[in-house]
């Protein structure tokens, strides 16, 4: 990573997950030749870590400028356009970087500025929520479409044990929904190879399994907030990242859950709801697709393709030739009990109903968040074969 400012180039991502992180904050700076960061944050992420962080720069002989995100009306922020604007215009012309203070929205924005102003940004996470501390791709909102754009990592991430324990439970929750959606997003990229010739990396894959089997064996410790499930959490999800930005995309945490998350939150923001917390759209998908793929991998291949018209005769040959592997794939997935019990132990959300989210808003994702992105995965093969739930009615055979 370059910037306009004579700094030598990172190669790694520096990570620091302990307690009393954002003591080391000011020291890495001044050691890598900082002089006016830009803190951006918002009132909450101020409170819980920016002022102290901001105080301690200060202190140290930095002159760290404050940028305030404004939330919406709803009390939201939201990566659009607007705050894209409103942020980018906040940041001085003499700022030699950023620091993004915050969790995953706050990322985002910081990601983005720091991308075209061609500046280097430090990570200092308020909450284990999310697990794109450390990646380039930028979820943002663009004319009510959500779309992921690549830009840049950090060069640098300070996790504060002791500001992630203080986080409200809910952030969390979210946190161990980003971490089960693993459970298909994996899955869905094996598909997506199989199927569609999509590029596939052996050791990405392995590390985002590790990283969520470490969650999954520390899950009480996660439950009981202790220094060490915390940290774990943080560690994992910080993985996560860095396995995406390895490969270059999104695949290995993000399938059809994260597909049916973004269409409900597109939808939220069409009718001016109040968010919900990725993670918590995130582990109700991975809900939903469980069952879903659980149900498909019963199905008779030929039985399906017997009257479908709109599959091309060699993706019918292809799925003859591989649908015992991919009905073996979607086995080992845990039941959609099994995960929702994993939700429900930290006090998160395990059914749309809980979020907001009707039973029509379900159907309709079902059937149309594929199109989201250009990947293949488990969902568009079950609406190429037109294996989906026919009506709000039939929900119930995915819905548990």
């Amino acid at each position: 990573m370059f910037s306009r400012f004579s700094r030598e180039p990172i190669k790694e991502i520096s990570v620091t997950v302990e307690r009393s992180a954002l003591k080391k904050v000011a020291p890495y700076l001044i050691r890598r030749g900082y002089e006016y960061p830009c803190l951006i944050m918002d009132e909450m992420t101020e409170a819980a870590a920016g002022e102290k962080l901001a105080v301690d720069l200060e202190t140290s002989g930095l002159q760290p400028v404050r940028c305030l995100v404004e939330a919406k009306g709803n009390g939201d922020v939201i990566a659009d356009e607007s705050t894209l604007i409103r942020t980018l215009l906040c940041v001085p012309r003499e700022s030699d970087g950023l620091v993004a203070v915050g969790a995953g929205t706050i990322h985002d924005i910081t990601r983005l500025i720091a991308d075209r102003m061609n500046l280097p940004f430090i990570s200092v996470p308020t909450a284990a929520s999310v697990d794109g501390f450390a990646s380039q791709g930028a979820p943002i909102i663009l004319d009510g479409v959500k779309q992921t754009v690549q830009t840049c990592a950090p060069e640098a991430i300070f996790a504060d044990t002791d500001v992630l324990q203080s986080a409200p439970q809910a952030m969390i929750a979210a946190g161990i929904g980003d971490m089960v959606g693993k459970y298909t997003s994996l899955i869905d990229w094996q598909i997506s190879r199989l199927i569609a010739d999509e590029p596939y990396d052996v050791e990405g894959a392995a590390r985002t399994s590790r990283a969520l089997e470490r969650c999954i064996q520390c899950h009480q410790s996660i439950v009981d907030r202790t220094d060490a499930g915390i940290e774990i959490l943080m560690k994992s999800l910080i993985e996560s990242g860095k396995v995406m930005m390895q490969v270059g995309h999104s695949r290995p945490a993000s399938g059809a859950e994260h597909h049916l998350s973004h269409y409900w939150e597109m939808d939220f923001l069409r009718k001016g709801k109040p968010q919900v917390l990725h993670g918590e759209k995130v582990g109700v998908a991975t809900v939903l697709i469980a069952g879903l793929y659980r149900n498909l991998s019963h199905v008779d291949l030929l039985s399906a393709l017997s009257d479908d018209d709109s599959i091309s005769e060699e993706r019918k040959i292809r799925l003859q030739t591989r649908w015992h592997d991919i009905q073996a794939l979607w086995k080992k997935i845990p039941s959609p009990g099994d995960i929702a019990a994993l939700l429900s132990a930290v006090g998160g959300p395990t059914r749309p109903q809980d979020i907001g989210i009707d039973s029509d808003l379900v159907f309709r994702s079902l059937h149309e968040a594929h199109l989201l992105r250009d990947r293949y995965t488990g969902l568009k093969l079950a609406f190429d074969l037109q294996l989906l739930p026919e009506t709000t009615a039939d929900l119930a055979s995915v819905m548990i």
